[in-house]
């Protein structure tokens, strides 16, 4: 008995000692006036900032965010390329987690679980994020994990508009962390005389490859090293809007340390409306397959060329009226919220919220209609999922809870023979992907993550119009292994509310 008594207690403190480490966030939410462009507007603050308190952390961690609601509406924050792994009750989307009403506070608990990159968070409901509420996440690896390039001398975050740089040290290499975190555009980014070295995109290292300027679409993140190596002076900093008429531009500054002369001459040109180029650079961003650190590990095997795919899901948008109404859909279905989270309906076996299979998984031609869409898939499964644009424009569409492999991209019609063209050996890895006008996109995703899991376009009025819908990752397990339960202090709504949570002596 004392030596079964000893191990227990040896493994207790064994466990202990090996959690990883908590980072304590408090932050207020309140409106107040910005001048984004000198003209005063109505924004939502997070701690009277715009944007919002950087999350600093590291792999692993475990990261405590108390949100106070002092808005006179409901709330909710969703964590953009953050995987919640065997956790979408706290993914922040309505399909998942009940909103933070007015007055009222919610603890979201999170791990950076086996994550490292560029990623940001932003308010997912109604028209929240054009008024801001949005900020930077960034995950540095665990210490002692190399990382592919030297530690550089400075580490900033561009996200929207004050973009001024005025400690740069002639000689040495920076690192931007680049989000496009608007509604609609795809921007270039660009730095007068300065060439931007690709290292990182949305938590996956890349081969090094140096731009001129980058194409970085709407809810994409990547990371540049640029070398202070210009006369010392200003610069212009650029971005621009693409395949948009007319082109809209905005400026910020890079200064040298040692220099007080300002930005001079003509602002560096940029691709406006050529979408060869565009896709040209995406098929060029790759992973660096020699860089330590955590990636995709479908079924045990990082040769995800070589895992037979179980299912081919095809989605293509559309746009068209409903009632008199402009909506737009996916496979035909314009997404409308249903009265409860769909996760809470799951977990409580509520029926009536939701139909699983209420999307097909190929387009089929007809017109759009209405539902709350759910596509049902298998837990562990090896999935292709291609993109069908039909339309003139460019879309670009995110994955909660997973990070793909963007196995191929090109114009015209997708068929089973574009697969030849596949990259199955060093595809890059991300959250968010773009498709061109009247093109598609293919990628491969392991789905090894349970949970409700919302796939949406970026376009914010797309998505908010009904360009969305959940993917279920389903299992009859009740495993710890494979899902947490429903969180202790999760707020419930709708058709949920009054339920009973789990016992408070069972797991934290």
């Amino acid at each position: 008995m004392q030596l079964i008594l000893s191990a227990l207690l040896s493994l207790f403190f064994a466990i202990v000692a090996a959690e990883n480490p908590y980072r304590f966030f408090t932050w207020n939410v309140t409106y107040g006036t910005i001048y984004p462009l000198g003209v005063p507007q109505q924004a939502i603050l997070i701690n009277g900032k715009f944007p919002g308190p950087e999350i600093y952390c590291v792999t692993n961690d475990n990261i405590i965010v108390n949100v106070f609601n002092s808005l006179d509406e409901p709330f909710l924050i969703h964590w953009n390329g953050i995987q919640n792994r065997r956790n979408s009750f706290e993914d922040g989307v309505y399909g998942t987690t009940c909103p933070i009403p007015p007055g009222k506070n919610f603890t979201y608990i999170l791990q950076m679980k086996d994550q490292i990159g560029s990623f940001f968070y932003f308010p997912s409901l109604a028209f929240h994020k054009a008024a801001g509420g949005f900020g930077a996440i960034r995950i540095l690896s665990r210490p002692l994990i190399p990382v592919p390039f030297d530690p550089p001398a400075g580490d900033y975050t561009v996200l929207i508009g004050d973009w001024t740089f005025n400690v740069l040290m002639s000689g040495k290499t920076y690192r931007l962390r680049i989000c496009n975190v608007g509604l609609q555009n795809s921007l270039n980014f660009r730095i007068q005389g300065h060439k931007m070295k690709v290292v990182e995109v949305e938590g996956t290292h890349t081969a090094q490859i140096s731009y001129s300027s980058l194409d970085i679409h709407v809810g994409q993140c990547m990371s540049v090293l640029f070398t202070a190596d210009q006369p010392p002076q200003g610069y212009y900093i650029v971005a621009s809007s693409r395949f948009t008429n007319p082109i809209l531009v905005t400026t910020g500054f890079l200064l040298y340390a040692s220099s007080n002369r300002p930005a001079s001459g003509p602002l560096p040109g940029g691709p406006t409306t050529q979408i060869d180029w565009s896709l040209n650079q995406a098929r060029s961003i790759r992973t660096n397959l020699t860089a330590s650190g955590p990636r995709p590990n479908p079924q045990g095997s990082y040769h995800y060329g070589m895992i037979p795919v179980a299912r081919t899901i095809r989605l293509a948008s559309s746009a068209g009226q409903v009632n008199g109404k402009q909506r737009y859909a996916i496979n035909s279905v314009s997404f409308v919220m249903a009265d409860t989270p769909l996760k809470l309906a799951d977990y409580y076996h509520i029926s009536g919220v939701y139909r699983a299979g209420s999307i097909s998984d190929a387009p089929n031609g007809a017109g759009i209609y209405l539902d709350t869409s759910v596509l049902n898939t298998d837990y562990r499964s090896f999935v292709e999922i291609v993109f069908e644009n039909y339309e003139d424009i460019l879309q670009s569409y995110h994955l909660n809870g997973y990070s793909f492999f963007v196995v191929g991209m090109d114009g015209g019609q997708w068929s089973s023979a574009s697969r030849n063209q596949y990259n199955l050996r060093d595809a890059v890895t991300r959250c968010t992907v773009q498709v061109y006008p009247k093109s598609w996109t293919a990628i491969y995703v392991a789905l090894d993550n349970v949970g409700m899991w919302n796939l949406r376009s970026e376009f914010w009025a797309r998505q908010y119009l009904g360009q969305q819908f959940y993917l279920r990752v389903y299992t009859t397990s009740t495993s710890l292994r494979d899902e947490y339960p429903i969180p202790k202090n999760a707020l419930l709504c709708g058709r949920a509310s009054g339920r009973r949570k789990r016992p408070l002596a069972i797991y934290t």
